[in-house]
């Protein structure tokens, strides 16, 4: 079958000859007559398949051959929601291609950059809208958008959705569309709370399966590492070295992992670039740019940023880290194989993994080959669940028996350390807690002898003011009496054994104050002026 025999405009066929397709993909041969007849669809296809031109085309000639809502002058008439930037933008760019000689103006809105330009072309009126979920609600909120004229609704991606926690989001979307229209949604995978929103959101939906989520790529070639965690990025260099591979797309489940990874090998020669959700959508944008180019030899990715990936010529997809759901592996290799094309799919585990192996297997029915002979093999690991491995003797590759008493012996012996660790660290704990209390009563013996002796000091302090100010309040009254008649006393004394002698000047005739204790004392004997400095820093520091 060819494009012409689907009953599409002349304009969208010439725009697909240009583009220099002719023969539809087995999505878009199916689902194109029913969009075009507008009944709702259910589109079950893994990525890869064509299905962007499946609904989108339809769209464009549908909304070219209805009249406009005149309620509103610039309506959004069709909306496209999808998870990521990269697949908002990849749509976009889609429908500007193939609407290129039609009436039907597009716009998009993503979030990671500023909405001004966004809200300008907004503003001058589009028909269809492309957008992601966060940025859609907030320029709703800023009464931006309306959806009140929406026409058909198209959720692309929706097991994503589900997976990238946006569902609710997604929902509250929905309650803003209205009742009567055409909707489309698309998934690669259909679980539960998938199916539970297309059963309340479609309409005697039309449903079309094109190569079950179950079923990899015949042409794409599979197989399996086993390498040590540490191993992982020396194995894949070497790979890249010694293996025909051109362009390469490396999955890991981190965005560390993903900037450590493009680090790594840029500093072993081979061109690399990160994109991650942490990444600015310029930098995304760019390193894209360059790896359609050929100017970067391999890309480094999280799941999240490689949802809008299309490269029709990717020859190899590594998971550098298997994904713990299945489905997600499915996804990944999705991305080599395309347009008729082979395409290499290569596998890292390390111990830790191998339960994804096994969920993945079965999943698609194949088992996925494994390549023993490379440089970094991982050389012993465990094949027992986590349950049952106390109970269950580990198993060694390749080793035999005498490598599985080696490693009953290494257990036996961490074991050992690791009760003799316990033994020690719960000594070190009693110890601490007594020395923890005797440092605790120290402290507070300490503490009261510092707070007497403060107390003191206080005392003698306000002492010397009330003498020097005479402007003592009533609470220090007593204290100044006794601090009066010990002057008393003290210059008496001086005056009888003083007789005779010349005067004394203020600084040296100056009664002496009264000790901390609060025990009356009498004054010392007249000293010059240095020495009776040195006495009161005497008496102070007692």
């Amino acid at each position: 079958m060819n494009f012409d025999e689907l009953q599409l405009s002349p304009l969208l066929l010439k725009a697909l000859d240009q583009k220099g397709y002719t023969k539809p993909s087995p999505i878009q041969e199916q689902a194109i007559p029913y969009v075009l007849n507008g009944q709702d669809l259910l589109g079950c296809a893994q990525t890869g398949t064509g299905k962007t031109a499946a609904f989108a085309l339809p769209i464009i000639q549908n909304l070219m051959e209805r009249p406009k809502n005149r309620q509103k002058k610039k309506p959004v008439r069709a909306l496209i929601l999808t998870p990521t930037r990269e697949l908002a933008l990849q749509i976009h760019e889609n429908i500007e291609e193939y609407g290129a000689g039609t009436p039907i103006n597009s716009a998009v809105i993503f979030g990671g950059v500023s909405a001004k330009p966004q809200i300008q072309s907004l503003r001058r009126g589009i028909d269809i809208l492309v957008a992601t979920p966060g940025r859609l609600l907030d320029l709703i909120g800023q009464h931006e958008i309306d959806l009140s004229f929406v026409e058909i609704f198209v959720l692309d991606e929706a097991d994503r959705m589900l997976d990238m926690g946006f569902i609710h989001d997604v929902k509250r979307v929905i309650t803003l569309l209205p009742k009567k229209r055409q909707t489309l949604l698309f998934s690669a995978t259909m679980p539960d709370e998938i199916q539970a929103l297309a059963a309340k959101l479609l309409h005697n939906p039309v449903k079309v399966e094109v190569t079950p989520v179950s079923s990899t790529v015949d042409l794409i070639e599979t197989s399996l590492y086993y390498v040590d965690k540490a191993n992982k990025w020396p194995l894949l260099v070497h790979l890249l070295e010694h293996e025909d591979v051109s362009s390469t797309l490396v999955f890991t489940r981190t965005k560390h992992g993903a900037d450590r990874g493009a680090k790594y090998l840029n500093k072993s020669g081979i061109t690399a670039a990160a994109i991650h959700g942490d990444k600015s959508q310029g930098a995304r944008q760019t390193a894209l740019s360059n790896f359609k180019s050929g100017r970067l030899r391999v890309l480094v990715a999280t799941d999240i940023a490689a949802r809008g990936i299309d490269i029709e010529e990717l020859s190899c997809v590594i998971n550098f880290d298997l994904p713990n759901v299945p489905e997600t592996y499915v996804h990944r290799i999705g991305r080599t194989g395309r347009a008729g094309l082979g395409g290499r799919a290569i596998s890292f585990s390390d111990i830790e993994e191998k339960a994804y192996v096994k969920d993945i297997e079965k999943l698609t029915g194949k088992t996925i080959q494994v390549i023993g002979n490379h440089p970094y093999p991982m050389e012993v690991f465990e094949i027992a669940p986590k349950e049952e491995r106390n109970s269950r003797q580990a198993k060694g590759v390749g080793k035999g028996a005498g490598s599985r008493r080696a490693t009953d012996s290494k257990r036996a012996t961490d074991s050992k350390r690791a009760t003799d660790s316990r033994r020690a660290k719960d000594s070190r704990r009693a110890t601490d807690s007594r020395r923890d209390t005797d440092s605790k009563r120290a402290t507070d013996s300490r503490w009261a002898a510092d707070s007497r002796q403060a107390t003191d000091s206080r005392t003698a302090a306000d002492s010397r003011r009330a003498k020097a100010s005479r402007t003592a309040t009533d609470s220090r009254q007593a204290t100044d009496s006794r601090t009066v008649a010990d002057s008393r006393r003290a210059t008496a004394s001086r005056k009888q054994t003083s007789a005779g002698k010349p005067a004394l000047t203020q600084s040296q005739s100056s009664p002496q104050k009264t000790r901390p204790s609060g025990k009356r004392s009498h004054a010392p004997a007249p000293l010059p002026r240095r020495s009776s400095q040195m006495a009161i820093r005497t008496l102070h520091s007692k």
